[in-house]
């Protein structure tokens, strides 16, 4: 189950009941990808044969990555994309086997039947390239005439099955953050609070410091607030420190729906993740917010980005303002990024930059790795 967003990566994992030791039985870990590909045109100037790739992510316990030739990988499919799966891990004592399958999506999310492929059970292990997939995906003049490229954007659907041998006593997965949740809500223990936006809220010390060097210098350093009953920070919402507190305890971020507060919640929860030192809570705002740019944010956008060094949101914005009319531009710069924004707008001639800029990102959902 999973809702699309820009380069998301979601995994799910499915496995049958307990089986007696003397069957031999498999389970597939199943990982599930949408590769969104913004600035599609941008990326016709790579060179004949040159691949443009995802983050690396896991699956199946092994390290992968999605390779995409948008002029083909061979002179014999220079008019078609080609997309591939690849194993990134040089593995030499075991075989890993794996089938994918790669599916263009409608602008509903859902695979176009037409353009769905399968590949069988393969050894990736064996490939002298450990890539597996399909070097004639999609014509390029049939993808620029159909629905399926939008905004000068298209994405594909990428499902990863890795088959394991099956443990003969399941593990069950790691509940550890919920007794996380039942320290903080039972508040027994507590031995700090802190006055936020006129709520007080009790926590532990030693988590606290664990999680975050600016609250261990805080509460244990040489500046410590340890004679204070009850710590004040100013300039802070309730609910924002609330989400802080939950993710700090459960290492789970909230999730951001539509709407300008749900936007501005998020802008809230990456200065305040900056603030404390949060960085994988900050990275995980940083990267929604970079698809939540319009001409109402741009500007709050890229002053919230200089102020807490978001260098990806940094340049999202600017590949904002670059894709927009030049009055249009003017108007949402502001005097602290003008002289920036203008440079990096009358940059978008020069194709070798736009390669440069082209956004090809996986976001997770969950764990990928099942």
């Amino acid at each position: 189950m999973a809702t699309t967003t820009t380069m998301t990566l979601a995994a799910s994992a499915s496995d049958g009941s307990p089986s007696s030791r003397s069957t031999v039985t498999t389970i597939a870990a199943q990982a599930y990808h949408v590769l969104k590909i913004n600035g599609y045109s941008n990326t016709l100037e790579a060179g004949r044969h040159h691949a443009l790739s995802s983050c690396p992510f896991s699956a199946g316990g092994h390290t992968w990555h999605v390779t995409y030739y948008p002029n083909g990988g061979r002179d014999s499919n220079k008019n078609c994309i080609s997309i591939f799966l690849v194993l990134k891990d040089i593995v030499t004592e075991e075989d890993v086997m794996a089938k994918v399958t790669f599916s263009l999506l409608d602008r509903y999310g859902n695979p176009v039947p037409s353009y769905t492929y399968h590949t069988r059970l393969r050894n990736f292990s064996t490939s002298p390239s450990r890539a597996k997939g399909f070097e004639n995906f999609i014509r390029r003049d049939e993808l620029e005439r159909s629905e399926y490229l939008n905004d000068d954007c298209f994405a594909v659907a990428v499902h990863v099955i890795v088959p394991k041998e099956k443990p003969s006593i399941v593990v069950p997965p790691s509940n550890m953050h919920l007794h996380f949740v039942d320290l903080l809500v039972s508040k027994e223990g507590t031995d700090v609070k802190f006055l936020v936006g006129g709520e007080m809220f009790a926590a532990h010390r030693l988590v606290l410091a664990a999680r975050s060097l600016v609250f261990k210098a805080e509460l244990f350093g040489p500046t410590k607030k340890g004679t204070i009953d009850v710590i004040q920070i100013d300039n802070m919402e309730a609910r924002v420190f609330k989400a802080l507190l939950d993710f700090i305890y459960t290492d789970i971020w909230p999730e951001i729906g539509l709407g300008e507060d749900n936007v501005a919640m998020a802008q809230r929860l990456l200065a305040a993740a900056d603030m404390y030192g949060l960085q994988r809570l900050k990275f995980v705002y940083e990267d929604k917010l970079c698809n939540h740019i319009d001409t109402g944010s741009a500007s709050t956008m890229l002053v919230l980005a200089e102020k807490h060094h978001c260098c990806k949101l940094k340049e999202a914005c600017f590949m904002f303002l670059s894709s927009m009319s030049p009055p249009i531009v003017e108007d949402l710069n502001s005097n602290i990024f003008g002289s920036e924004s203008e440079k990096t707008v009358s940059s978008s001639d020069n194709h070798g930059s736009q390669i440069n800029r082209i956004d090809i990102r996986i976001q997770p959902w969950q764990n990928a790795d099942v």
